[in-house]
């Protein structure tokens, strides 16, 4: 367990790298091509990394400098993913969670409830988190792996349900995503597009990157964009007339990187998740199977960051607009683009009907993170995160839905919300079900 530990402290540039490399011996790839495809996938996540630092480094001060600017009296500052994963891998939960969730991985494999193999083991601390979650509340370490089986049976179902948008959309044949924030608030985008097609004039409505290139040439490009959106932040932010042309270029510069470092990623899994299939075909008479990955994958499309960086200001505002809202988005921010990333699939790219759906899920995600923030608290000081910090939240898994209403149905704290968010969330779940039935 300790040299598991020590793995998972070197974080996902090494770890999943090392999972991609002995899968790839195990699948008979040979040394040599397992090595490359394990270093290549380690590379594309130190780009993607650098890109989300040069976002957390210059974008997240400027959503601070915004915040205070207009004195929006937020006092719960969110920790982000980064904050946040430390305390599930750190918590009592953490020790048992990985082979947790593989073993139910393996059951609903080998009992046809799902076809999602998944590799990413990093990942597997969202699971993780909800259990240490339950257990913060409980006490009791079994509720806490039962949390971890609930989450993990239910993003591999996600995985299976929206591995059609991965591919259709995204261009990841045979990936699956089942972790992270865009998964589990896909369902509220489906519920969304379906009542936006019966809306006569509304559903002729289309608005994508590709389109705004086409109507103004080179300035729709994503690059031109990217940098509008920076030049904006940072006049809302104060800069001064130098440092707003200095994010504006580090914006514009998000949006070309973003996409060529995720380019490296696949290049190292398409190999990796091709033999896979090829081996389980074999093993299960040609059923298809999707190998679960990162939700950074989904990082590389132009549509995701473009939205990705209006919803930086956008969410902002939410959070101060929403009665009795605690929370300043900061953490999370620089990494807004998972929360919409899968509902841009569901939309198609459809950049308005993202704005919808994007509003809808931060406004819940921010609504929970406020409910949330008591036992957040309790658990970061459990696993010795807290710090100098007085409370702590994060957007991601401390505004998750799944773990709000586990943790709600066995404290019932905030009846009212868990009515209404879990009511709202369960519909969207099962409508999404039978949507993708047909």
């Amino acid at each position: 367990m300790a040299i598991l530990q020590y793995i998972l402290d070197l974080g996902p540039i090494v770890m999943l790298p090392l999972v991609i490399f002995v899968i790839g011996l195990l699948l008979k790839q040979g040394f040599g091509k397992s090595l490359r495809s394990g270093i290549t996938v380690g590379v594309g996540f130190v780009g993607v990394n650098l890109v989300i630092n040069l976002l957390t480094d210059n974008l997240g001060p400027a959503a601070h400098d915004m915040a205070e600017r207009f004195n929006l009296g937020l006092s719960v500052v969110d920790v982000g993913w980064p904050g946040a994963a430390p305390m599930a891998w750190s918590s009592v939960i953490g020790t048992i969670a990985i082979p947790v969730a593989i073993i139910v991985n393996i059951v609903m494999l080998f009992t046809k409830m799902t076809r999602v193999v998944n590799v990413d083991i990093w990942n597997i601390w969202h699971m993780t988190f909800t259990g240490a979650i339950l257990y913060a509340v409980t006490d009791n370490f079994w509720i806490g792996i039962v949390g971890v089986i609930i989450h993990s049976a239910f993003v591999y179902k996600l995985g299976d349900w929206f591995a059609p948008v991965t591919k259709n959309h995204f261009g990841l044949e045979g990936i699956a995503i089942p972790h992270g924030s865009g998964p589990w608030s896909a369902p509220f985008a489906v519920v969304v597009d379906s009542i936006l097609d019966k809306i006569p004039k509304i559903k002729r409505i289309n608005i994508n990157s590709t389109k705004i290139e086409e109507k103004l040439g080179p300035i729709g490009e994503p690059v031109i964009i990217g940098a509008f959106l920076g030049l904006v932040i940072g006049i809302l932010a104060g800069y001064s007339v130098g440092d707003i042309l200095q994010l504006a270029i580090q914006m514009g510069a998000v949006m070309v990187l973003m996409p060529t470092v995720v380019k490296f990623i696949m290049e190292g899994l398409m190999p990796i998740a091709d033999s896979a299939r090829e081996i389980l075909d074999k093993r299960f008479h040609g059923k298809d199977f999707y190998i679960g990955l990162d939700p950074a994958l989904l990082l590389g499309n132009s549509q995701v960051v473009a939205a990705s960086l209006l919803f930086v200001p956008l969410t902002l505002l939410i959070a101060v607009i929403l009665p009795g809202n605690k929370v300043l988005p900061f953490g999370d921010l620089a990494t807004i683009g998972f929360f919409i990333s899968m509902a841009v699939g569901v939309h198609k790219g459809n950049l308005f009907r993202t704005l919808i759906s994007g509003i809808i899920i931060m406004s819940i995600t921010i609504w929970i993170a406020n409910m949330t923030i008591g036992i957040h608290t309790k658990l970061a000081q459990q696993s010795g995160s807290l710090g100098d910090k007085g409370q702590v939240i994060s957007l991601d898994q401390g505004g998750s839905p799944i773990t709000f209403v586990l943790r709600e149905l066995l404290s019932f704290n905030n009846i009212i919300p868990l009515i209404i968010i879990g009511g709202l969330y369960i519909f969207s779940v099962i409508f999404t079900y039978f949507v993708c039935q047909n």
